[in-house]
């Protein structure tokens, strides 16, 4: 058992809410969620040792931001601020860096934001500046896109498994459920299971077998954590520690790898259940990069509730509904509450420990101790595994 009195801990957060906002930019999202952490930790710019930035950039045309969060308190000037990028989990790569930062005592306190102004693109415009980051030579750089990328997995888990529709169908009608009671959400419908599961006008193909209904939503949005050293963060009224923080790499091209076993997530999956010692069946609710449907579904095997091949079936028998046996994705996931890439890594972790100290509203599950956060960039390329544990609420 960890002694969480020598762990690193949230001590404050801030989120917008997630979507088309147009009346927003990168610098307004970073601000308004730099004040918002601050207010909610209580305290000043100039008590923050470091600023770490996650985002993945070529949305438009501020590429530099990591002096952004200036803007919002004067008092952060002269601080070292860097930007951080690893894909879809650049903001898990700056909460990570400043966890590191503290860790090697250079820092107290640091502030790590993860934002993103997706729409100042149009669809072409975001599809080209994902697809950079897949393996450019044989992916991205030959027309696919991410949804063609997860299309590809899906069909091979099918051919390998059988037809998953109705299990994808299950895990998109759940997260829309979730993601209707998330008043930071990008999409408040429950959409159901038949709308889910059925090509219609307004869920058409993306990917075969990929619907609209199968993938997460282009959104603008930003997300903030205080983190602190523990003979800090002790002093707050509320403070979360991390149990386990694993980062697992794997090969960036799909041809060197079995995509439908996701081992890097398999992997940073076990290696954080031995930092916490734990297993699967100690987490009161996860929160998993449910980029696509299929991602979540192979999630739960990476994560250990099925056996390959089975994740379906977990999906199918209500076990990551909210009053399943392990809740998953709660906020609604990326699927529902939407994912500006550079800000989603943090936003979980915002989410994981509103849950865990009670201020989770209309989301709130009844007494959770321990949550699960799995950030993914590319196609499980770059995969991060939080643990979290309430210290003070």
């Amino acid at each position: 058992m960890k002694n969480l009195l020598k762990c690193p801990c949230i001590i404050g957060w801030a989120h917008t809410r997630f979507g088309r906002l147009d009346g927003q930019t990168l610098e307004s999202l970073i601000c308004e969620v730099t004040r918002g952490a601050l207010e909610d930790t209580g305290i000043i710019g100039r008590d923050v040792d470091a600023v770490f930035v996650g985002n993945l950039g070529g949305f438009e045309n501020q590429t530099f931001p990591a002096s952004l969060p200036m803007q919002a308190d004067a008092g952060l000037r002269f601080k070292p601020a860097t930007r951080y990028e690893n894909a879809c989990a650049s903001g898990s790569a700056a909460l990570y860096a400043a966890l590191d930062h503290i860790a090697s005592g250079r820092a107290r306190i640091a502030l790590v934001i993860g934002a993103e102004k997706m729409t100042a693109l149009d669809n072409a415009g975001v599809a080209a500046a994902l697809a950079a980051a897949s393996y450019m030579k044989e992916e991205g750089g030959v027309g696919l896109t991410f949804p063609g990328i997860f299309a590809q997995m899906a069909q091979t888990y099918f051919d390998r498994y059988g037809d998953q529709s109705d299990a994808l169908a299950t895990v998109a009608a759940k997260n829309h459920a979730n993601g209707a009671k998330n008043p930071l959400a990008h999409i408040r419908k429950d959409l159901g299971f038949e709308f889910c599961r059925h090509v219609s006008e307004k869920n058409k193909l993306v990917a075969p077998p990929l619907k609209v209904s199968d993938c997460s939503t282009v959104a603008d949005g930003a997300a903030a954590l205080v983190v602190a050293a523990p003979e800090v963060g002790l002093r707050f009224p509320k403070a979360v520690a991390f149990r386990a923080t694993q980062q697992v790499n794997d090969f960036l091209p799909m041809s060197r790898r079995d995509v439908i076993d996701f081992a890097g997530p398999r992997e940073a999956f076990a290696r954080a259940y031995a930092q916490a010692g734990i297993g699967v069946n100690d987490l009161s609710f996860a929160e998993v990069h449910d980029c696509f449907t299929i991602a979540e579904l192979l999630s739960y095997e990476a994560m250990g509730l099925a056996a390959p091949g089975q994740g379906g079936q977990v999906a199918l028998d209500g076990v990551t509904r909210v009053d399943g046996r392990l809740p998953v994705n709660v906020s609604g996931g990326l699927k529902a509450k939407g994912h500006p890439v550079g800000a989603t890594g943090v936003s979980m972790h915002v989410m994981t420990a509103m849950q865990l100290t009670g201020r989770a509203g209309e989301l709130q599950l009844p007494g959770p101790q321990l949550g699960a956060v799995f950030n993914m960039g590319g196609s499980a390329v770059a995969n991060y595994v939080s643990i979290l544990e309430t210290v003070r609420c």
